[in-house]
Parts: structure tokens; sequence; C-alpha cells
């Protein structure tokens, strides 16, 4: 539960304590990660010491369910000369270390980044006659926190997340988000590590859909080019009604069909409700099948198979000649060490009692025939896979919502992978591996462009090349959720749909948009 408040003093000297003069004096009890963060935001704002405040009542170390401390409010004026309105500007207290006593982050030195290396920032056009900052996008990021903290992923710039709904839970057209860095606010070096700040920005679907089959860095551009869209500091209007590409039609072709063409996609990877079967082996055998239908719960993937996969599809977005998948036996890559001890994750994994195959324990195992089967939204990205990685030379990954299943699709081009053109199906634990040549990408793309327009067809629906001993199955699926890309700019992955989160941030902010933004005392 949140309350809100005036930032006045929150427990061991929120953000809106110490003297209120701007003098940049606080109080003992102030704790130092907070206080390199509130000192960034007195920087925008010398003028409001004591912003509006949405605070967790009961903390997350102490067994809430917010993981954010705070979310301050501001009120920017904009910058007319820019161009940019006046708008509301969050800023949420919590994602990284703020007190540095292994309460919710492990310290691990002044040096890297601060717990999670990031705190998010939203900047809300201020409508007319508003007098307070409404607070339903508060519980918008303590929903992508509770994602951040149960998944362990962390967001960059150029990411997006696949919302399905509008973020004020209202008839808005802005449904999901991208996510940059904000414009004005500086990383921060604190006592324990250091702070940047991601803007959550409002897409509609359209924008979305760009951003998936080229890139989010490219659609953030074009959004700062329209003011009534985002401008230069891509401010989210929840009564924006067009797109950039109806307000614009010549951006659809002019920028985002030939960076298409000319780039391909950089998202090397989703979250996705997927599944594979080995049609090689008979279902009955148990002990080496992935036979896993959808909503079932597979093993686990040893820490070394997780790397590997991390490390996939880091690779994914370099711009080599040869992209490189990482030898299958390197035990500590990027700085990334899976041989630690237990984490938040390790206590929030939701199959934990599911035991983890010991690495040199499982085989790689070419296979003849495999069925593929994805849930309409991820069998929808398949085209995006196959022209927009594979025909540039790269890779593309599924990792299972409800288990560690993988399946990760190669060009020829890609070095490193276990699959190969003589053997193109190959799996390695619940991890699958499948080498498309650029003639089949090809035929396959053919073969399935009605994917291109999904609302037409009929679930489930198979597509078949028995030739090539490759089948897919796109099923129907009651529940839609969001998908995140599993992997960005060298961060983590392994990644959750967040439908629950989904359902309790619709609660959240129905019943804040009936309550005042104003404390009641």
């Amino acid at each position: 539960m949140e309350g809100v408040r005036p930032g006045g003093g929150p427990p061991a000297g929120g953000p809106g304590s110490g003297s209120g003069s701007g003098s940049g004096s606080f109080p003992s009890l102030f704790p130092p990660g907070l206080h390199g963060i509130y000192g960034e935001c007195r920087r925008l704002y010398p003028d409001q010491p004591n912003p509006l405040q949405v605070t967790a009542i009961l903390k997350y170390w102490l067994g809430g369910p917010d993981p954010l401390d705070y979310v301050s409010m501001y009120r920017n004026l904009g910058n007319p000369a820019l161009n940019v309105p006046e708008h509301w500007h969050y800023v949420s207290f919590g994602l990284s270390d703020l007190y540095g006593d292994n309460r919710v982050h492990e310290f691990t030195g002044t040096d890297g980044p601060s717990g999670f290396g990031f705190e998010l920032t939203f900047r809300l056009k201020r409508e007319t006659g508003e007098s307070a900052p409404p607070t339903w996008p508060a519980e918008l990021m303590q929903g992508l926190a509770r994602y951040v903290f149960q998944s362990e992923n962390t967001f960059c710039s150029g990411d997006h997340v696949s919302w399905h709904s509008p973020l004020d839970n209202s008839e808005s057209r802005i449904q999901h988000m991208l996510l940059t860095e904000d414009p004005q606010m500086q990383p921060v070096q604190t006592p324990f590590g250091v702070v940047t700040f991601l803007q959550i920005v409002g897409i509609c679907t359209e924008e979305l859909h760009a951003a998936q089959q080229w890139n989010g860095q490219g659609i953030l551009e074009l959004l700062r080019t329209v003011p009534v869209a985002g401008g230069p500091w891509l401010i989210t209007d929840m009564r924006r009604g067009e797109t950039i590409f109806e307000i614009d039609p010549h951006l659809q072709q002019e920028r985002v069909d030939k960076g298409i063409e000319t780039d391909g996609s950089n998202l090397s990877g989703v979250s996705a409700k997927c599944a594979w079967d080995d049609l090689s082996r008979p279902p009955e055998d148990d002990e080496d099948s992935r036979s896993i239908c959808i909503g079932t719960q597979p093993r686990r993937l040893s820490g070394k198979d997780t790397e590997q996969i991390r490390e996939t599809l880091r690779r994914g977005l370099e711009i080599n000649s040869k992209p490189v998948l990482p030898p299958i036996n390197a035990q500590r890559q990027n700085g990334l060490n899976l041989d630690r001890a237990p984490s938040r994750k390790d206590s929030l994994e939701s199959e934990s009692s599911a035991a983890i195959i010991p690495h040199e324990l499982i085989r790689t195992r070419q296979l003849e025939s495999v069925h593929l089967k994805f849930n309409q939204e991820s069998g929808a990205l398949i085209p995006l896979c196959l022209r927009g990685r594979l025909l540039h030379g790269r890779h593309f990954t599924y990792k299972s919502i409800t288990g560690d299943t993988a399946i990760t699709f190669v060009s020829t081009g890609v070095e490193g992978a276990f699959a190969t053109e003589e053997h193109p199906y190959a799996a390695h634990g619940p991890w699958l591996q499948i080498l498309l040549t650029e003639e089949f990408v090809e035929r396959m793309l053919e073969d399935l462009e009605d994917l291109n327009s999904p609302e037409e067809f009929k679930l489930p629906k198979e597509y078949s090349w028995p030739e090539k001993k490759l089948k897919v199955s796109i099923l129907p699926d009651a529940v839609n959720g969001m998908v995140f890309p599993l992997f960005k700019g060298g961060q983590k992955l392994t990644c959750l749909k967040l439908n629950r989160f989904k359902d309790e941030l619709s609660s959240s902010v129905k019943k804040n948009k009936s309550r005042s933004s104003l404390p009641s005392n």
C-alpha cells in the first residue's frame, strides 16, 4: 500500500528531509545513497525542496510489496524556447542502493553500479488547470521495479516494454513504453556506486511494432522530432490520439522501412510463451526429451547455460561481420559470474524446487526433427526474427516465461553455435538452437506471410516443412501479457512476463484515479 505525502520527513531521513533551505546540509541519519539522488533532484529543482511523494507504507525490506521506497513528483516548467511544455517529473528511489547495509541490495563497491545501477523517471504533460500531479505513474514505476527485482533484469536506453493496456487505465492509445536517458538528470556517484536515470516514454502500439522491427533508439529519435509525440524531452501526453506515422506518414517509409532494410533489428530476444518437442525421440522417453507443453515446469538451466544465453543475446547487439556465440564452457564472461552465492533471484524463483542439472552432465544432442510451439504474440515476432535478424547474419532467442526452455535461431554467419549446417537442430539441455540457411529463411518468410496479420487467421495454426523436418505451431493464449526484450546493451536476461504485476497495477490505478494526490491530512 502506498501513501501520498509532502516530502517533509520520511523515516530515517527521506528525500524530503534535511534543512529545507537548499544549503546542501543533511542530518546524519540521511541515507547516503538517497542523499546522492536527492542532491541531483535539488540541482534541478532548488525551489522545490519538499516535493509531493508517493511512499511505500511498509518498506520492501520490511516485507512490503513495493520495491521503491519513494517516488518524488516535481513540477517542471518546461522550456518554451525548445517547445517543451510544462509537465510533471517523477523520480524513483529504490532501484539503486539507498542504504549500503545490504538490507535490499548487496554492496559490491563504489566503482560499479549502485544496486541495479539506475532509477526510473517519467515526464507527464501537465493538463490545463491541474494543480497536483496524478499518482498513477508511481504505480506504473512500482510495477516495473517489481519486474526488475524478481527477474534481476536491468533496463537500458532503447529497451521497450510491451504493456498492452493504457498506462493510466483509461482509453488512451498510449499503451506501451520505451526507455531512454533522462534529458536533464545526470549520473550520480554515490558511496555505493553509480546511479543513472532512465526515463519511461509512453508510446502507441504502432510505434512499439516499429521499435521491435527496427530499434528503440531509432524510434526515440523520431519521437523527439515530433513535438506532440514527445519532443526533445520525450514528454508523455496520454491524450495523444495519433501515432508519429499518422502525424507524418513519410516517417514510416523514409526512416523506419529504410532502417529495417539497412540495419535489421537490434532486438536479439524476448521472453515468451514457447516450447519445443524433439520429434526424433519417442514421447515416453522423459530422460532426455525436451517435449514440453506450454505451462509445464521443465528442469532448470545450470548457471553456465544461463550465462551462455546471456552472452548470446549480448553479442546480438554487436554489429560484426561474423556474430559470435561464446564457447559453451565459458565460466565467466562480460564480468558476470553465475557461480555466486544465492541472491534475491534465487529466493524469488517460481520454479525453485526444480532440480538444477549440472552443466557437465548435459550433453549436446543433434536432433533430426523438431516441433516449435508459440503463443500468438510470440509467433507474430517470427518474421522479425527471420527478416530483421537472420537475414542480417545474426541470431534471435525466445526465452520461456514458464521455465528455462530457450529457442535460439541462428544464421550461417554466426560462429560458436552448437547447431551446424550438417546438424541444424541441436539441444543442450532445455536450450534448442536452430540453424537456418538464407534460402530456407526466404522460403519461411513466404510461408509465414499471414503472421504479419495475425487477426485474420484462426488458432491453432500449424506450418510444416517436411523435407526440413521442422514444424511450427501457433497456439491460442487466453491471457495477453507484457513482453520484454530479454537482453539489450550488455544487461542481464532471464525475463518473466508481468501478467500478475499488470493485474495489480490495473487495480491500483483504478483506485488512484479517484484518489487525490494531495495528502488527506
